[in-house]
């Protein structure tokens, strides 16, 4: 009798293995069982619903930390090492927004629902039960991505093909979160836009650059197992453009000990110029790669506001002295996930987790940080970010603003601050809030719209002119005409952006440099770019294309006094929008030119 029910529940594993149907605690990863799968190459087919065709309009993806209305989570019933991480995640997202909880049957949901009661976490308000077809916990590869319409209009869904073809479940997840909360999902699941990715190895500003390694290029190849049609690099940025926006996408060598080759396991974007990386000790494990990544983006990329990326380094932690290159756990501090004003973040061990706090919070002033113990996760290639997925809000107020250097008081009579701040209703006032002691009330300036249309920004203002030596803090507020009100940084005025106040004795007088019109524009032949400066200043003047690269140094050298003239040959480039920059010292001006 023994026997006979060893064989049937034998063979009861391996039907369910024939039928994808595998939900042991899976690693981010293949596990053993799949592997073995692989090897039948027996799938369920991949049933994909919502449209098949990219948006029908220019859509943009949502940036890193832009406003959440929930997080998305999964919950597997036998999945018990992992319970406890995700009950701490809903106990902190539950405090900033609505948690929905994936569940993949009745009672996997009674059960999640008795879990999280046991261990005091209020499930009463904003926490979403959701009855959908899953197989694993990893939702950050599988889920839906979040675009919007017209950069701030209606909110939609882009669900990629997933990597995991023994996990068919996981690739439908997003039809019935979309219908759930009524967003339209499209898919990138017909010829010639079928494309793999994950989620886990994709991160976006938010203003149309994004971050992947070259895991894409290789999973959408000649050979590739999915069922895929085969893509070339431009194809498959083509396909990122029509259904995410993405017009600079920037691939980077997979690391040798990331088995997975996911960015979030050592990168996080932190604002539109701000890459927080992991950092390994010199020469160990994935740290010499990481560092040529670093360097290479450096080299080659700027941010969306023409400057170089500001890196900032947060250590990876050892296992017991050990690193990945050592066969340790893939410990990581960057594998964080933003929830409103709280940040999420796995955590390892007190000695090393209070010097990743400190640099998370000197990094993000005002938001709160919470450290979650990842250790019984981490041996499975993941943490926080991979195991959330972020929905926006279906009516952004969004603000983008680039945090001003160090402002000369001899240079600037007051010191200007431009941005870009949209809603679907427009925009009824924005104001500047600033301040250069935090222990006293703010003080506020209108920041007016700026009507001109000759620079990437549409509101343009001044904060006063301040006594040299002191720090200045200031936010932006700005509400829509559907009375909605937001902040950037989203936690103001608990946080802010900085710049300090200089005044430089050996300048007797103040220079400005500044593009006047351009002319013709649009433009198909010779064109004319003046530079008006009211004295000698050294500068450069260049030319990028809309994917943010160099296409021609205009000028570099000293501006004479006046007005002089420089010259571009339209008809050398291809149709399309252009950025004209003059950039001298810490100061930069930008016109848009249309070329025919």
């Amino acid at each position: 009798m023994k026997q006979f029910l060893t064989l049937s529940l034998l063979l009861l594993f391996s039907y369910s293995i024939l039928l994808g149907q595998i939900t042991q605690d899976l690693p981010r990863g293949y596990s053993p069982a799949e592997k073995a799968q692989l090897l039948t190459k027996k799938f369920e087919p991949f049933t994909p619903e919502g449209f098949s065709g990219p948006p029908p309009v220019p859509v943009r993806a949502m940036g890193e930390w832009e406003e959440l209305q929930a997080l998305l989570i999964t919950w597997q019933a036998n999945d018990n090492s992992r319970r406890d991480i995700l009950t701490e995640i809903v106990r902190a997202a539950r405090l900033e927004c609505t948690v929905v909880v994936c569940c993949d049957n009745q009672f996997t949901l009674t059960s999640a629902q008795d879990y999280l009661t046991s261990k005091n976490v209020d499930i009463s308000s904003n926490v979403d039960f959701l009855l959908v077809p899953n197989n694993s916990i990893w939702i950050r590869d599988y889920g839906p991505n979040c675009v919007y319409a017209n950069g701030t209009d209606s909110l939609y869904f882009i669900d990629w093909r997933y990597n995991r073809l023994t996990r068919p479940k996981d690739d439908t997840l997003a039809n019935t979160v979309a219908r759930h909360l009524d967003i339209p999902l499209f898919t990138t699941s017909a010829a010639p836009s079928d494309l793999v990715h994950t989620g886990g190895n994709f991160m976006s500003d938010g203003w149309g650059t994004a971050f992947s390694s070259s895991l894409i290029l290789n999973e959408n190849a000649p050979g590739n197992p999915y069922g895929v049609s085969v893509k070339t690099e431009p194809q498959i940025d083509g396909i990122m453009q029509a259904f995410m926006g993405i017009n600079k996408y920037i691939k980077m060598p997979p690391l040798p000990y990331d088995v997975i080759h996911h960015i979030d396991m050592h990168m996080k974007l932190l604002d539109e110029e701000t890459i927080l990386v992991g950092k390994y000790p010199d020469g160990v494990a994935d740290g010499p790669q990481i560092e040529a990544n670093v360097q290479y983006v450096l080299s080659n990329f700027k941010s969306a506001f023409g400057t170089p990326y500001r890196i900032i380094r947060i250590p990876m932690p050892p296992q017991n002295g050990y690193y990945p290159d050592s066969d340790s756990d893939y410990r990581t501090y960057s594998n964080a996930v933003f929830v409103n004003k709280t940040v999420l973040v796995p955590f390892y061990e007190e000695q090393f987790d209070t010097t990743a706090q400190r640099i998370w919070e000197e990094s993000l002033p005002g938001y709160k940080i919470v450290g979650i113990n990842s250790n019984a996760i981490i041996p499975s290639l993941g943490a926080i970010h991979c195991i959330t997925k972020e929905v926006g809000v279906p009516d952004p107020v969004l603000i983008q603003h680039q945090q001003l250097p160090c402002m000369d008081n001899v240079q600037y009579l007051e010191y200007p601050v431009w941005a870009n701040i949209s809603h679907q209703s427009g925009i009824a006032s924005a104001k500047i809030y600033f301040t250069t002691d935090l222990s006293q009330p703010w003080q506020s300036v209108d920041l007016p719209k700026y009507l001109l249309n000759d620079t990437i920004w549409n509101f343009h203002g001044f904060i006063p002119k301040q006594t040299a030596g002191n720090t200045v803090y200031y936010y932006i507020e700005a509400t829509a005409n559907s009375g909605k009100t937001i902040t950037r940084p989203l936690v103001a005025p608990q946080g802010y952006w900085r710049f300090c106040v200089t005044e430089s004795v050996d300048a007797p007088e103040i220079t400005t440099v500044e593009l006047a019109p351009i002319y013709p524009n649009p433009a198909a032949a010779i064109t004319v770019v003046p530079v008006q400066s009211t004295s000698s200043i050294p500068g450069q003047l260049n030319l990028y294309n809309a994917l943010g690269q160099l296409v021609q140094r205009i000028y570099e050298g000293t501006f004479s006094t006046g007005t002089v003239n420089y010259f571009i040959d339209a008809s050398r480039f291809p149709s399309g929008t252009y950025w004209v920059e003059l950039r001298s010292g810490n100061r930069a001006s930008v016109q848009k030119l249309i070329i025919r």
